[in-house]
């Protein structure tokens, strides 16, 4: 009997199952849609997505094509790979499309955030953006700051094992916090990182608001940084010193058309803060990685940095003209940027139904540029999966119309020059001073971040 009631209940559940499955795929079956699948109700298919990652794309494509359906991180999306379209969506902004992203981002990062926003929203929060992260502000008033920073954040590691993931995560976001509000940052740094550190957990997750999820936590943390923030601008409002930083500017601003009230400067805080640590982290981490297993890639780098040290003193800092000389760091930068895919995509929404690829995708759908396979392109990259910095000697390839690392078209990162400076300093001060070995063979995981789960540790000696 007992058996005969295990065997119901299994069998039973198997029906269940396969009802749920055929119902939500009739529920998103209208003609027009490209193919695809659309797994569970509610959930999708966003377990086997995170999972599975790449993997899930490839086999996805393999049985579909490069431009599918499928319903992850809340939302039924269309997924295209398809290199044409994607350059299309990402040039096309405004002709139905709007930024796309998943609800946890935008409710955590704040309606002002910068890749929430669209028409004459998003030009005035670039506008502004750009006012503090422009090439001349970080000439004029940022690149001493960076360095002086480096400076301190890489000394005294000689003889040590150091995990490299945790020490890049540490420079990216008290690297940015320095340039953000100056003598300040250290005034909120201890209160803050506990908090930054639930709101980028909360960003990708569910949108369930339930005590003990990511989401709860993360919308938790962004009061208790709006409040961090609020106490900072009122301290600022009511001195009547110059900051010379970030804040300052955004605060003094006179151009009526990027002038921002306290709300929208906290958001800004928060957009810099949060698109900045990620990439600048991962990418001088997965840096000093790639150095590790390629000398060669290694010494050329070295020598660049060494001949501008070579008429300076240990404590003089790094110039404009310098930085700016520094092609073969930028190099770089750029190939572990493609073979790490610290961005995997990015994210559209349908504001009215559309045509687009032969398809009919509805209004309020969203569309998930996926760039990730086009850095593996063996004809754009010859040996994609080689670590070959050279390639990028050719200054026409960071304009290729299909290298997307910073995004594309009007979406273009306004950050993208802040961060390449700080991760140029960064690798001037590591190479020139230290040599490192791998310790521990640690485990890297590529999606859907970069991250090294126990730790990249390495051992430190000074060169």
């Amino acid at each position: 009997m007992a058996v005969f009631v295990v065997v119901f209940l299994m069998s039973l559940g198997i029906c269940i199952c396969t009802a749920l499955l055929k119902w939500n795929e009739v529920r998103y079956r209208k003609k027009g849609l490209p193919p695809g699948t659309m797994g569970w109700p509610l959930f999708g298919q966003t377990t086997d997505f995170l999972k599975e990652g790449p993997n899930f794309m490839l086999n996805q494509r393999a049985r579909y094509g490069g431009f599918f359906k499928t319903h992850i991180l809340g939302c039924p999306t269309i997924v295209s790979m398809d290199p044409e379209v994607n350059r299309y969506i990402l040039l096309n902004e405004g002709k139905g499309l709007v930024p796309g992203y998943p609800q946890s981002m935008l409710d955590i990062l704040g309606k002002n955030n910068i890749a929430a926003v669209h028409g004459s929203a998003h030009k005035k929060f670039r506008g502004a953006f750009l006012s503090i992260t422009n090439p001349t502000m970080i000439k004029d008033h940022l690149l001493l700051t960076i360095d002086e920073f480096m400076k301190s954040h890489l000394s005294n590691w000689d003889g040590k094992i150091i995990d490299i993931q945790e020490k890049t995560k540490e420079m990216a976001l008290l690297s940015s916090l320095k340039q953000i509000a100056g003598d300040d940052a250290d005034l909120v740094r201890e209160a803050f990182k506990p908090e930054f550190q639930k709101l980028v957990l909360g960003t990708i997750s569910l949108p369930i608001n339930i005590p003990g999820t990511n989401y709860h936590i993360g919308l938790q943390a962004r009061k208790n940084i709006i409040k961090i923030w609020a106490k900072v601008l009122q301290k600022r409002h009511n001195s009547s010193s110059t900051y010379q930083d970030m804040l300052d500017f955004l605060i003094k601003s006179e151009d009526p058309k990027y002038k921002l009230n306290d709300e929208e400067i906290i958001d800004q805080i928060i957009t810099i803060l949060y698109s900045g640590f990620e990439t600048v982290s991962t990418t001088s981490m997965m840096a000093a990685k790639y150095l590790h297993d390629h000398p060669r890639a290694l010494q050329e780098l070295r020598e660049e940095h060494l001949a501008i040290r070579k008429e300076k003193g240990s404590e003089d800092p790094i110039t404009w003209n310098e930085y700016k000389s520094m092609r073969f760091t930028r190099a770089v930068i750029f190939e572990t940027s493609r073979l790490a895919t610290v961005v995997n995509g990015v994210l559209r929404k349908t504001t009215q139904e559309m045509e687009l690829n032969g398809y009919v995708i509805p209004e309020g759908w969203r569309i998930y540029v996926y760039t990730r396979e086009i850095n593996y392109d063996p004809i754009l990259y010859p040996e994609p999966f080689t670590f070959n910095p050279w390639r990028w000697m050719d200054k026409s390839l960071e304009s290729h119309n299909y290298f997307l690392a910073f995004g594309g078209g009007g979406r273009l990162c306004p950050g993208k020059e802040f961060g390449i400076a700080e991760i140029s300093t960064f690798l001037h001060y590591f190479v020139t001073r230290y040599r490192w070995e791998e310790v521990g063979g640690d485990e890297l995981i590529k999606f859907p971040r970069v991250t090294a789960p126990n730790g990249l540790h390495i051992r430190v000696s000074t060169y």
